[in-house]
């Protein structure tokens, strides 16, 4: 058996929270000596850009993937809403954590409620998902470029740079920075991304022992929600800077599942929603996507990239 175990992981505050607390669970669980690999990823070299424009899938976990395939990390954690619906050959996701609360936060220089701003308010996101279903409601708004880690985004908040900026209440809530949120926004009025506010652990395939190790992890009324959501995305060939958002609940062996796609200006949604047996969890996040194509979701995907037609 293993004596030691390696992580993969970004080192931003929250990446490392996230592979911490991962650690403190294998630790816990089997008595074994973990140790974090800190790695720089695309993703975090690219800090002056919009992320949409870099384009590609993958920024934020290429190269730990890498050193997965490499044997230098034994499994890698991502935060889920990052990690690509593709893996490389000989690499899977093996669990999927938990659910911290899945939805949006909302963070105001003067507090109160982010759909009040005075007209023409700065609100800073890098999300087109967010920005796409806030001047859904909101076309008033400016949206500016905001980067960087959780800290850096609220302190440039709190220097009065902007009048508001959206979150993962999730990110917030690990960090125990909870009393920073003005409000959580309702997913009816902003569909959280896919995976948000799940963990994700990514393992070489033929690791039998490591993928036993780890497999406590998976929580799944979690891992349905998520995979159907994936699904979805997967069959729209979306990345992560695409404005697609879906997410998934599970009741018993029910799941329901809301999907959206939308311009970047917020002038046209295409959303949907379906209901079914968690069996057929990815089934349905595909027959979702489908919908959404034939309701209008194809005309708009395809000014951005080269998405097959619907059947």
């Amino acid at each position: 058996m293993k004596k030691k175990l390696r992580i993969g992981t970004r080192g931003s505050m929250l990446a490392l929270w996230q592979a911490e607390w991962v650690k403190s669970e294998l630790e816990q669980k089997h008595g074994l000596e973990v140790e974090l690999e800190k790695i720089k990823t695309t993703g975090d070299k690219i800090t002056d850009v919009p992320l949409a424009m870099v384009g590609g899938k993958g920024l934020f976990v290429k190269e730990i993937e890498e050193a997965l395939l490499a044997g230098t990390v034994d499994l890698a954690v991502h935060s889920m809403k990052d990690v690509p619906t593709f893996f490389p050959e000989g690499l899977e996701l093996r669990c999927i954590t938990e659910r911290e609360d899945a939805r949006d936060a909302a963070l105001l220089h003067k507090g109160g409620d982010i759909f009040d701003l005075p007209e023409g308010a700065t609100v800073g996101t890098s999300s087109l998902r967010r920005q796409s279903q806030l001047l859904k409601k909101r076309p008033d708004l400016k949206i500016a470029e905001l980067r960087g880690n959780l800290d850096t985004r609220i302190r440039k908040l709190e220097e009065g740079q902007f009048d508001a900026i959206i979150l993962a209440g999730a990110g917030l809530r690990r960090l125990g920075w909870s009393e920073k949120i003005s409000h959580y926004i309702d997913p009816k009025d902003m569909l959280p991304a896919i995976g948000q506010g799940a963990l994700g652990i990514e393992t070489r395939s033929a690791d039998s022992e490591v993928n036993e190790l780890v497999a406590f992890f998976d929580h799944a009324p979690t891992s349905i929600a998520v995979r159907a959501e994936r699904a979805l995305l997967k069959r729209l060939e979306g990345g992560c800077q695409v404005p697609i958002a879906a997410f998934g609940l599970v009741s018993g062996s029910e799941l329901k599942l809301s999907g959206l796609v939308a311009s970047t200006d917020g002038k046209t949604i295409i959303e949907d929603k379906i209901e079914g047996k968690t069996d057929d969890a990815e089934a349905l996040g595909i027959e979702l996507a489908e919908r959404l194509l034939k309701a209008g979701a194809h005309e708009i995907l395809k000014e951005l990239y080269d998405v097959e037609a619907p059947k």
